[in-house]
């Protein structure tokens, strides 16, 4: 029986199956289903609730998108008139689209970097302190009192620390409303988000760190690599791709998703738009107009540019270490 496995195994690596006939991608899935029925029953459950709420969802989303729907009539087509007029007709839209990118551009790289770097830096410190700082970087990412902390600092009167330390150097006569100043809004939105950015993608890392071969370095140092930047670059990084792609996928998200935190420090709307994103576009149109053919063209839309992030993620690290 043992030869006979063999024998077949063998012939499986060649291009056949048994008794010689041609192994098809179809038969050979076929075969490792009847042999791991097990695993594919245990990942049965989730594969349905993953296809009921996220995929059934995306797909009924996209077909929504060319439709007038109100959630009370029959969906009425409308084709790519939607579409047309977002980009067209749709001055907001185009105001929350060049938000997005901008909120997206600056935070979503500037936060995958950071969450690597704190990680790797925090990596190097003992096992005691290295559990404490891991505390406090991830803390306000949970903590929900990231909005608090800063609109105390930012508050917009004489109580606000920032405007007490400039009235008290004579920099400003007044008190500046930084969260209602066209000025202000934007900057402080993006620093508050990076400073929130440092939840799961950071613990990720610091996971990934902890898990390359330390055996790797030993053998980078005969190799010729000289210093620590060389060890990342050739040796932490191509080990980390999988949790590096994970913590893109999350930052990326938390890019693009940046309703929250405006709505936090701003208020819905903010002040002239200038705060405005896909996010408050989507929500206008579904929760408040319940247009939701329209909510779903901005959904699609917003899925799109999403999706094709994280293609460009994917082949940016396919080149790391290379």
């Amino acid at each position: 029986m043992a030869d006979t496995n063999i024998k077949a195994n063998n012939l499986n690596e060649h291009g056949y199956g048994y008794a010689g006939k041609p192994m098809t991608k179809g038969r050979y899935l076929r075969i490792q289903m009847k042999r791991n029925w097990a695993g594919y029953v245990m990942v049965l459950p989730f594969v349905l609730i993953f296809f009921a709420f996220t995929v059934v969802p995306v797909i009924l989303s996209i077909a929504l998108s060319f439709t007038s729907f109100n959630m009370l009539e029959w969906p009425e087509w409308k084709g790519v008139q939607n579409y047309v007029q977002l980009f067209l007709a749709d001055d907001l839209f185009i105001t929350a689209f060049s938000n997005t990118m901008l909120f997206a551009i600056t935070t979503g790289p500037i936060s995958f970097i950071l969450s690597f770097v704190v990680a790797w830096f925090t990596n190097e410190l003992s096992p005691r302190i290295r559990a404490i700082v891991t505390v406090i970087f991830y803390a306000p990412s949970i903590s929900g009192t990231a909005y608090l902390v800063w609109g105390i600092f930012f508050q917009g009167n004489i109580y606000g620390y920032v405007n007490g330390w400039l009235l008290k150097m004579g920099i400003i006569n007044t008190p500046i409303v930084f969260f209602k100043d066209t000025k202000y809004i934007v900057p402080l939105c993006i620093i508050v988000a990076l400073w929130t950015s440092l939840g799961t993608s950071f613990l990720s890392n610091i996971a990934g760190l902890q898990g390359v071969d330390r055996s790797l370095y030993e053998a980078g140092a005969i190799d010729g690599i000289k210093n620590r930047w060389q060890e990342a670059w050739y040796i932490t990084l191509p080990s980390m791709r999988s949790i590096l792609l994970f913590g893109a996928v999350l930052s990326i998200t938390g890019a693009f998703g940046f309703g929250a935190i405006v709505n936090a420090l701003c208020g819905n709307p903010s002040t002239d738009y200038v705060a405005w994103t896909l996010q408050h576009h989507l929500t206008e149109y579904m929760s408040t107009r319940f247009e939701y053919g329209y909510a779903s063209a901005i959904a699609v839309v917003l899925f799109a540019i999403m999706m094709i992030a994280n293609l460009l993620v994917q082949k940016f690290l396919a080149k790391v270490g290379q």
